[in-house]
């Protein structure tokens, strides 16, 4: 995707692993490690904002003190972890615009072990529903948004271009692989236990969300498209990123 900028200055915290083209300048930083952002920040007038919630008010002090008058962060609403970030940007004296996703399609990575390994996903609401999101396509919008007028002061939702449900999700996986898969409906709980050493006490939360989006799914909105031109289907991802599930 080329959208005509020639300035821009991507921060890592390892340059030596990026696979930029060569008229991007690296510069290493870290968010976690404000110390190491306000030579980055020197001379930037547009920032695109990773969520990181233990420093979020440093990093958006730095912003405000390097005289940068455009923030464009991802983060979410109140019924989300992420509402920090939107918040700590609207406190500051810099112009924002927030992006609000919910689900990326990347998280399904974490069916990959059990796929690879028994052919079947086992989770406890096979018909809940949401619209899950490519990253790349939050990639394409706040690119698009760093480039162009008109967004300050503006919160755009973001999700994939349709509603499908965590049993329509693994079948596309099953197609894209060539494989028969099997949905095994199982408790909340066990679902609930096979999450909570990675998640700790977010898994209760995750899986009570998707016993609420059984009767309650996620409606698709069309602002990726609308902003960018199109937007990635799950079909797609799926097709994509096989290898993963093989």
């Amino acid at each position: 995707m080329n959208l005509g900028a020639d300035d821009i200055r991507a921060l890592s915290n390892h340059p030596e692993r990026t696979a930029f083209p060569p008229e991007v300048e690296v510069v290493k930083g870290y968010l976690k490690r404000p110390s190491s952002l306000p030579a980055a920040f020197e001379g930037v007038d547009r920032v695109y904002l990773a969520p990181s919630l233990e420093t979020i008010t440093d990093v958006v002090d730095l912003v405000s003190r390097a005289g940068i008058p455009h923030v464009v962060d991802l983060s979410g609403d109140e019924n989300t972890n992420w509402h920090p970030i939107a918040q700590a940007v609207e406190k500051s004296d810099v112009g924002w615009t927030h992006l609000w996703t919910g689900e990326f399609m990347e998280n399904s990575t974490d069916w990959a072990e059990q796929i690879r390994t028994t052919g079947a996903v086992r989770e406890p609401y096979p018909d809940s529903g949401n619209a899950p999101i490519a990253m790349d396509d939050i990639a394409r919008v706040a690119a698009n948004i760093l480039v162009s007028e008109g967004h300050l002061g503006k919160t755009y939702n973001l999700t994939g271009p349709e509603t499908i449900t965590r049993a329509q999700r693994l079948q596309y996986l099953a197609d894209a692989i060539g494989r028969e898969l099997e949905f095994v409906t199982v408790p909340p709980e066990e679902l609930i236990a096979l999450l909570e050493p990675a998640m700790g006490d977010y898994a209760g939360y995750f899986v009570n969300g998707l016993a609420t989006r059984v009767d309650q799914p996620q409606l698709a909105t069309t602002t990726v498209a609308d902003l960018t031109g199109h937007a990635t289907t799950f079909k797609a991802w799926a097709t994509a990123n096989a290898d993963l599930f093989r």
